[in-house]
């Protein structure tokens, strides 16, 4: 598993800068992917169902394997235990996603929250705290909100 990782992902650390000073491409994946395995496990359990979505998510998302998804996953769940708080992951997006781009992992989040049909006080108070550190306007926070449970009433 570990030459997995190590050859999946490039020795710099979440936010280290490549030589061109431009965060990685890796570091991105881990501080998306510590985002929905954080909503994931908000509530005090991360449910087969929710790893499913989390995986699901990141194999149409970004194309990987599921060797390397396990990868991504291990490493984002590393990262988060030795993280203080979110903002590390968000400051990576809001520099390299556009609005739109930041609205879809809205989306993907809220995706994850109703997996078991409901949003419990812990999911709903992480998803308003994100709203904020991604800079997402409330409009847009509700929208995606909506797009995801008309989707999943289909």
């Amino acid at each position: 598993m570990l030459n997995i990782v190590k050859r999946f992902f490039s020795k710099e650390k979440l936010g280290s800068p490549d030589a061109n000073g431009q965060e990685t491409g890796h570091d991105i994946h881990v501080a998306t992917c510590a985002l929905l395995v954080e909503i994931a496990r908000i509530d005090g359990t991360f449910t087969k169902e929710e790893m499913e979505t989390v995986i699901s998510i990141l194999k149409e998302k970004y194309g990987l394997s599921r060797e390397n998804i396990d990868a991504l996953i291990v490493e984002a769940e590393k990262q988060l235990e030795d993280s203080v708080d979110l903002w590390q992951f968000a400051r990576l997006i809001n520099e390299n996603y556009s609005n739109e781009e930041k609205t879809e992992i809205i989306e993907t989040l809220w995706q994850i929250v109703y997996v078991d049909g409901k949003m419990d006080q812990y999911e709903h108070y992480l998803m308003n705290k994100l709203k904020n550190l991604l800079r997402v306007s409330h409009n847009q926070l509700i929208d995606a909100k909506l797009k995801v449970k008309h989707s999943s009433q289909r």
